[in-house]
């Protein structure tokens, strides 16, 4: 009885808990931003929430070296044009 009763209760407590992001599920690459970027950094920028436009434009600026960067310049460099804009508009969506 008591195992039952703690089960009940984790499960209530996960099933009331609020979700920290959307529930759609991330682009390939984009869930791999919340290494660095995570919502309480204070050293590295919080890119959630934040515009797709200016989003896709810093990535593509990573990419092509005109914002020159120790880490996101290599991994910009990864992903397609496309994969870009989508990982900016899902990170859009994110709050």
């Amino acid at each position: 009885m008591k195992t039952l009763c703690t089960s009940l209760a984790i499960g209530l407590i996960v099933a009331s808990a609020a979700p920290v992001r959307a529930a759609s599920p991330p682009p390939p690459g984009a869930a791999s931003c919340s290494g660095c970027h995570a919502a309480t950094s204070q050293a590295i920028p919080n890119i959630y929430g934040r515009d797709a436009d200016a989003t896709r434009s810093t990535l593509l600026a990573f990419r092509n070296g005109s914002m020159p960067a120790t880490v996101m310049t290599r991994i910009a460099k990864g992903f397609s044009e496309d994969e870009i804009g989508s990982i900016a508009a899902w990170l859009a969506t994110q709050k």
